[in-house]
């Protein structure tokens, strides 16, 4: 039985490691990293860069199997946990949108000269008040 359950916890934890390890290839392959260490000009500090991902990357997965319990402070906590994670989604799909590059696509097809950043403001705060609506009506 404890063989059984040996087996099993290795193939869990070694099939999560595997996982884990290609989404953080795919997030550096599509330049989401270098990106934002190059607009920061915070290059400098790449290994406190390295440091942070693999603590929030461990951090999630262990928020993932035990429920943490915020004591007073707990909707702030989660309000700005949700903010950075809101950030770093929209980080990461201008990055895939760059790299395929549907943003010049996008451009090109709706015929606009000037007023890209407008565009991806107004979907940006659309994004914003479409999340707001949905978990402040109880639906999340």
């Amino acid at each position: 039985m404890y063989l059984k359950l040996g087996i099993l916890a290795f193939a869990g934890l070694g099939a999560g490691a595997v996982i884990a390890a290609g989404i953080f290839a795919f997030l550096a392959i599509i330049g989401v990293f270098p990106r934002l260490i190059g607009v920061t000009h915070t290059a400098e500090h790449v290994i406190l860069y390295e440091t942070l991902l693999i603590l929030g990357g461990t951090w999630g997965n262990l928020a993932d199997f035990y429920s943490v319990a915020f004591p007073f402070p707990g909707k702030f906590v989660l309000a700005v946990c949700g903010t950075a994670v809101g950030i770093f989604v929209g980080c990461l799909v201008m990055s895939l949108a760059e790299t395929l590059k549907a943003l010049p696509i996008l451009n090109r097809r709706i015929g606009l000269a000037v007023g890209l950043q407008y565009v991806i403001l107004a979907v940006a705060a659309g994004k914003a008040f479409g999340s707001a609506v949905y978990f402040l009506r109880g639906f999340g």
